[in-house]
């Protein structure tokens, strides 16, 4: 009993042991690789293991390089893979761009790559140009009339400056900064609407794409729509604020005048308080004068009679029937007579 026991045991460490040679030792991979004239020695793809390099990528990788006629080594794939790249997206955009005739070694590729940008999308835009549509872009004519245009940019992408090039982002910042200053130039926004290929030939000589990722090919105007009339309306907000200067300063006015009629008021109150305060003493003068003999009893009833007479005469002039009655009574004495 103990020996098929012990035979059971040591097959299946066998087939333990089977299992993790095959894994550390790929020898299908290696079968493949020789069967596709690819150089790739066992211990290289055990070191792989060792170094937690998936070999099939690398070793699928390189027989795709190899079948397109492209000189990389496994190294140069592990390397890259190590640095945190991606090898079968390299692999595509060199094939691509060997395809298309264009000047990709495999340093800038994977420098490309290792920058976080897709390499392979990128030899795919500079095969097949991408259109880029910009938002909508508001400038004003010098006739104050706001156009809002829309624009087209065929970009290509510029192999050699992805690296630290600048984005699409960039490009239409610059390309809405263009039409602005276009439309901002021209004279009236009819001209605009007339020729708006005035806006792309003006923008394109300012060369937009330098220091970007991309080569701009062309400039379309997809649409110009009229806007507000701006210039009206800071016209109006300017004869706005101008009418509320000229109430402010005409309630200062006002206010002004009050305060002057009011003070004049006060000065009128404070002579009649002085006039007053002048006739209190008049009472007093007249009693001295008494005392010191130089106004008799006479004189004192002469005084009072004139003042009484021109009581008398300050009454019927203000009287207002008085005129009337002077009058019916000569017309009376003249019947009589």
């Amino acid at each position: 009993m103990e020996t098929p026991m012990a035979i059971l045991v040591f097959i299946f460490l066998g087939i333990i042991a089977l299992f993790i040679f095959l894994y550390f030792v790929p020898v299908g991979l290696w079968i493949t690789a020789v069967f596709s004239n690819v150089k790739v020695g066992l211990f290289e793809l055990v070191g792989m293991r060792i170094r937690k390099v998936p070999p099939s990528i690398i070793v699928n990788s390189l027989i795709t390089a190899v079948k397109a006629g492209l000189n990389i080594t496994s190294s140069d794939l592990e390397t890259h893979y190590l640095a945190g790249g991606n090898v079968p997206t390299v692999i595509k955009a060199l094939i691509s761009a060997d395809k298309a005739n264009i000047n990709l070694s495999f340093k800038q590729a994977t420098a490309i790559d290792l920058a976080g940008r897709d390499v392979f999308q990128a030899v795919q835009i500079s095969v097949n140009p991408k259109v880029i549509t910009t938002p909508k872009v508001a400038a004003v004519a010098a006739d104050g009339i706001q156009l809002i245009a829309i624009a087209r940019v065929t970009v290509r992408a510029n192999i050699q400056q992805l690296v630290g090039g600048a984005g699409e982002d960039t490009i239409l910042a610059r390309v809405g900064e263009g039409i602005v200053t276009s439309i901002g130039s021209a004279n009236t926004h009819k001209e605009v609407l007339e020729n708006p290929d005035k806006i792309s030939k003006l923008v394109l000589q300012r060369g937009l794409d330098a220091g970007t990722a991309f080569e701009i090919l062309s400039i379309d105007i997809a649409d110009v729509d009229v806007g507000v009339n701006i210039g009206a309306k800071l016209q109006m907000d300017q004869a706005g604020a101008d009418l509320k200067v000229a109430e402010a300063k005409a309630e200062e006015r006002r206010a002004m005048a009050v305060a002057e009629e009011q003070e004049m008021k006060a000065k009128a109150q404070e002579a009649r308080a002085n006039v007053i305060q002048a006739e209190a003493e008049i009472p007093k003068a007249i009693a001295e004068a008494f005392r010191s003999g130089n106004l008799g009893l006479m004189d004192y009833y002469r005084m009072q009679n004139i003042q009484a007479d021109t009581s008398m005469r300050e009454s019927i002039s203000s009287s207002p029937t008085s005129g009337s009655k002077i009058s019916s009574g000569g017309e009376g004495d003249k019947m009589k007579k």
